[in-house]
């Protein structure tokens, strides 16, 4: 029965192709079932002209290689790093590696690297660019002055010795507190004092003064700038020196017992040795001194008290101003 229906259907002419999309023939065998591949006809009740776009298509520029594959060797590296920047790995013609990793691995190289790009570099200061800097400065400079040659002649023309501080650091602000603070040195043997200003001047400064070198320093931090720090510095230094020179009204009414330290010219055991030298000595003859070098040990006894050094010195002074041998 099937094979009769399908030669009806091949004969008929008309809505062949419209029916064969709607009919679908069964049979009493068990065969598979027949559909047409045609797609499914979309109802459109207004018409819209289909416009086809193109996909805008994106142009990109091909990749240079790093500069560093056409450098010469004898390029000028002041104008590849003139001054300081970041550390860019395409012109640095180095094989730079730096981060941490694991054990046995080697270091990052330079491309990405983001721990050669965040610490300061010192490649604008490459000896090359170190001297074409100075040759460029040159003509601004003068010549060095004469008689200052050696360092024994400037620290006797320039005594004042002022050391300052300055700070590089990776904080949002430039300025480190510890900048500001100036130390002032100098030593006491280059200033003119008598015995009256020696004395009162180091009453004035203090544990400043070191006796063992003779140097004094003075460390100013209270003003917040540098520049006002160093002139306060020499302010007290100024004014330090100036009032060691005056003389109150009460300092000539001290005694010898009031005295800070003992002094062989203006005590009795002056008069008492002088008096041992010229023992039996005929009038109008003149008078005999004891010697600087046993002034200077009854000085260093007394003030420094007595141990074996000071004692051993004293006695062989005795022996050589009273000729015992």
């Amino acid at each position: 029965m099937s094979a009769g229906l399908t030669r009806l259907w091949e004969r008929l002419p008309l809505k062949k192709h419209a029916a064969q999309s709607r009919i679908r023939v069964f049979s009493n065998q068990d065969q598979p079932e027949i559909e047409d591949d045609e797609e499914f006809r979309v109802l459109s009740l207004r018409t819209v002209k289909q416009q086809f776009q193109r996909r805008q298509q994106v142009r990109r520029d091909p990749i240079t290689p790093p500069r560093t594959t056409r450098m010469a060797v004898d390029q000028d590296w002041t104008a590849v790093w003139p001054g300081p920047r970041s550390f860019h790995p395409a012109s640095v013609p180095l094989p730079l590696r730096q981060g941490f990793t694991e054990r046995g691995a080697a270091a990052p190289s330079k491309f990405a690297n983001a721990e050669l790009m965040k610490i300061p570099n010192f490649l604008h200061l490459t000896p090359p660019a170190i001297r074409q800097q100075c040759e460029a400065i040159k003509r601004f400079c003068t010549p060095w002055p004469k008689g200052l040659e050696t360092e024994a002649k400037w620290q006797r023309h320039f005594p004042i010795e002022v050391t300052t501080t300055d700070y590089c650091q990776s904080l949002p602000t430039i300025r480190n507190p510890e900048a500001r603070k100036v130390t002032v040195s100098l030593k006491l043997s280059d200033l003119r004092f008598d015995s009256h200003s020696r004395d009162k001047f180091l009453r004035l400064v203090g544990d400043r003064y070191n006796k063992e070198t003779d140097i004094l320093t003075i460390v100013t931090d209270r003003c917040p700038q540098k520049k006002q720090n160093y002139d306060y510095a020499l302010y007290l230094l100024t004014a330090c020196y100036h009032e060691s020179f005056v003389t109150e009204p009460w300092e000539e009414t001290k005694s010898e017992a009031d005295m800070e330290e003992y002094l062989f010219e203006r005590n009795q055991s002056k008069i008492s040795a002088e008096g041992i030298l010229n023992w039996n000595a005929k009038e109008g003859a003149p008078k005999e001194s004891p010697s600087k070098s046993y002034a200077n040990s009854v000085e260093q006894l007394i003030n420094e008290g007595e141990n074996e050094y000071n004692l051993g010195k004293y006695k062989e002074e005795v022996k050589k101003m009273l000729n015992i041998v």
